[in-house]
């Protein structure tokens, strides 16, 4: 059950299928390098180079370190887009609006990375358990963002909140999924703001 947003803070300003929208590949990044750098060295800080990733949200890129990762898998919602991702040993397309049940075992994955997408998650509460589930005890849940986005697509509570309160999203995100959040980090490494909340599976819940 959902318990962070309300009906009206999910509401988007365009609320047609969003695999629709995602229908046409965009082989393109959502930020700036100096974002992206800041993000590979943000994962090269919190992952372990034999670890085992899930790359949620994700498209042709994840931002990881060339290291020899276990497994790496991507979710998105463009098959041609995941299809590109050097990174991914498996790949699957989902609509987390639709259904937040993830088709991956629990305690699966060393850590979760959710880059420049959470924004759209109309039932973030739901996928942030999922996100827990899916993790092993001591395991790490990375969300990155900037101040881009495709508004209409965005919820309104996000499209409302400044920055620092899109931080206070995220962390009630990982609150509501038993996640213990270890760091935020906010700078501007370039053009583009960067932010990332840490979040820690801590007690195997």
């Amino acid at each position: 059950m959902e318990s962070v947003l309300s009906e009206r803070d999910r509401r988007k300003l365009d609320d047609g299928d969003d695999g629709a929208f995602y229908d046409d590949p965009r082989l393109v990044t959502h930020a700036d390098d100096a974002f992206l750098a800041r993000l590979t060295d943000l994962y090269a800080a919190v992952t372990d180079p034999d670890g085992r990733v899930f790359d949620a949200m994700g498209s042709w890129v994840s931002h990881l370190p060339e290291w020899p990762y276990e497994r790496v898998v991507v979710h998105g919602l463009n098959a041609a887009e995941l299809e590109r991702n050097e990174w991914a040993d498996e790949w699957f397309v989902q609509d987390l609006n639709r259904d937040q049940s993830l088709p991956l075992a629990d305690d699966g994955f060393d850590a979760v990375c959710c880059a420049l997408s959470v924004q759209y998650l109309q039932y973030p509460a739901a996928v942030f358990r999922e996100f827990a589930r899916v993790l092993a005890p001591g395991g790490v849940l990375v969300v990155s963002f900037t101040n881009r986005m495709f508004p209409t697509k965005a919820v309104q509570a996000w499209r409302n909140a400044t920055m620092n309160g899109r931080v206070d999203l995220v962390e009630s995100y990982c609150r509501a999924a038993g996640l213990a959040v270890t760091d935020v980090v906010r700078e501007r490494p370039g053009s583009d703001p960067f932010y990332a909340v840490v979040a820690e599976h801590a007690n195997g819940q």
